[in-house]
């Protein structure tokens, strides 16, 4: 049997998408090895966050009392002496910022191979990790040549856990060196000129290429309106300057998972495909019947965006 260790993730007081999706992922990774799932919660309402995370699958969630937002330094301490504590054979993290921050640390000190991006993982008397490579055109599959490892695990791949459990909460310990906690959360300011988070969209309207002129995105946005949607975009409409880059989607913009994707002239590239891809529902508009986002889409319209926008604008209303 083998143990696998979550490091989940938090933010201004509430916990991430990824904590959910960690938690199905580790789920299913002990449904291969026989072993128990075991969550880490560093810093913050480490008791109210563990609440949130008592959920099926998970059998122990050990809590760790330092400080009140995400540190380097403190999370490199604390998830090393839960591993040295638990003893698991792997290691789970956010393929974040955050995630991305400490991982390779906490893989340096406790000498694991490290692997990052995971959009699949299985063990079949070996860890298994599925990554994409070149722009994700292409799936990798890793077998990782080692007993013990860790993993950053992509946003938006999992569904996240939501079936309530029982875990055992557990509140761990241990001597953090002060001397080499060197930097600290003194607060936070938001950059750009964003004034919306279309990450916590639950319904995104996204426009593409097929706008054709900067003045036409206004007639998305009435839609948006018309929906109480949040309105985004693929990367050719950023890149002209007809959005901010907080409303990009994709591969070089963020990883999105609402309820409802309307992709309004957007082709589907894998750029893009690769940040919405997780959406529950897609709704494609497109007049290239063959065009690669109607492989992916839930329901499709083959048609003139200027024709078909419209429609939808009235019904709506």
């Amino acid at each position: 049997m083998s143990d696998v260790l979550a490091v989940v993730e938090h933010r201004r007081g509430s916990l991430r998408d990824v904590s959910f999706e960690l938690v199905t992922a580790g789920a299913d990774l002990v449904g291969d090895t026989g072993g128990d799932l075991h969550l880490a919660v560093v810093g913050g309402d480490v008791d109210a966050f563990a609440e949130e995370l008592s959920l099926a699958g998970v059998d122990a969630i050990h809590t760790v009392a330092e400080g009140d937002e995400f540190n380097h330094d403190v999370s490199v301490q604390a998830v090393a002496a839960l591993y040295e504590a638990l003893d698991p054979t792997y290691v789970l993290m956010g393929n974040t910022v955050n995630g991305l921050d400490y991982a390779p640390a906490v893989a340096e000190r406790l000498d694991l191979p490290l692997v990052t991006d995971a959009i699949g993982l299985e063990n079949d008397g070996g860890l298994v990790v599925t990554r994409e490579m070149y722009a994700s055109k292409v799936e990798s599959t890793v077998e990782v040549d080692a007993d013990r490892a860790a993993v950053t695990v992509r946003p938006g791949e999992w569904d996240a856990a939501e079936e309530p459990g029982e875990p055992a909460v557990e509140a761990f310990s241990f001597d953090l060196d002060e001397s080499q906690v060197r930097s600290r959360v003194t607060g936070f300011e938001e950059v750009g000129s964003g004034d919306v988070d279309i990450t916590d969209a639950d319904v995104l309207v996204s426009v593409g290429r097929g706008i054709e002129e900067e003045e036409n995105i206004e007639l998305v946005e009435r839609l948006a309106d018309a929906l109480g949607a949040t309105l985004s975009s693929s990367r050719p409409i950023v890149d002209n300057g007809w959005l901010p880059k907080d409303r990009q989607v994709g591969q070089s913009g963020k990883v999105v998972t609402p309820k409802f994707y309307i992709a309004i002239g957007i082709s589907g590239a894998v750029q893009h495909v690769a940040g919405m891809k997780g959406a529950e529902n897609i709704v494609a508009i497109n007049t290239d019947p063959d065009a690669p986002i109607f492989d992916i889409a839930d329901y499709g319209i083959v048609g003139d965006l200027f024709d078909v926008v419209p429609e939808l604008i009235e019904q709506f209303e």
